[in-house]
């Protein structure tokens, strides 16, 4: 019998999957210890990383993002130290390494992980703070092709995706909306993050992703951006998911509607 599963039921189930609550065994809280940070707009840093080096967060950064953090007078390490190679060809090569996205999709209860993190000296990730190249203002800012194409991210959507996937272990800032809540973890919680928090950044981390892509596709397809392609909220801030909750009894799975192929109740 063919599969007659629609691929808007599979991203739903997907989405399905992250709002299911967990056990109380896995509502651990994890201390941030280090981040790695990859920002194109640096309003808001500010007290980000002075925060993260107040509580002794080890702070890795590229390019631009390390000079501005190195400006303040705040301990900061390249990451071409990690990767043991400098950025090439014009910066479109910085964080594609495995040293770098180990220490990101490493499971820390994993042992086998462990001993490979271990074996080859990569350090771990706890926090990856991204805010992507401008594609959509500068599609319309009227760029030409060849900007519109170099501010296509490739590295900081590839940081995003898996930070997300490892949300059991890896907090993801996506963007700069989401710095109050990476300041309220700092100045509040003392730089620790429960599972509940990370799942739902990892939720709005995919969010982020797909919205991306859906308007280079547009791009792609038709010279501009197609304001119905894929949306999600552009505020999650006041979204919370409680310990216990039913996903199957929540409006709050993005479904298909007529302001955009997916779209929320909320």
């Amino acid at each position: 019998m063919i599969n007659q599963t629609t691929p808007t039921a599979k991203i739903s189930c997907f989405y399905i999957l992250l709002l299911r609550p967990y056990s109380p065994s896995h509502l651990m809280e994890i201390q941030l210890r280090s981040a790695l940070l990859s920002v194109y707009h640096k309003e808001g840093l500010d007290p980000i990383v002075e925060g993260l080096h107040r509580l002794g967060v080890r702070l890795y950064a590229t390019g631009g993002t390390y000079d501005f953090i190195r400006e303040k007078g705040i301990p900061v390490t390249p990451v071409e130290d990690i990767t043991g190679y400098p950025s090439i060809l014009g910066g479109r090569v910085k964080t594609l390494h495995p040293a770098v996205f180990g220490g990101i999709l490493a499971k820390r209860a994993d042992e086998v992980h462990q001993n490979e993190m271990q074996q080859h000296a990569l350090p771990f990730i706890d926090l990856v703070v991204v805010d992507l190249y401008p594609f959509e203002e500068t599609v319309k800012c009227g760029g030409s092709p060849e900007a519109i194409i170099e501010k296509i991210d490739i590295g900081g959507i590839s940081l995003i995706r898996a930070a997300a996937k490892n949300f059991n272990d890896v907090l993801i800032i996506p963007s700069l909306k989401d710095y109050s809540l990476l300041r309220e973890i700092i100045d509040n919680q003392n730089g620790k993050t429960n599972v509940e928090q990370r799942r739902l950044q990892a939720l709005k981390a995919f969010g982020v992703s797909s919205q991306y892509d859906g308007a280079i596709n547009s791009w792609f397809s038709t010279g501009h951006l197609n304001e119905n392609s894929l949306q999600f909220p552009a505020d999650w801030s006041s979204r919370s998911l409680r310990y216990g909750r039913k996903s199957s009894s929540e409006s709050n799975v993005p479904r298909q509607t007529g302001r955009g192929l997916y779209s929320t109740s909320w």
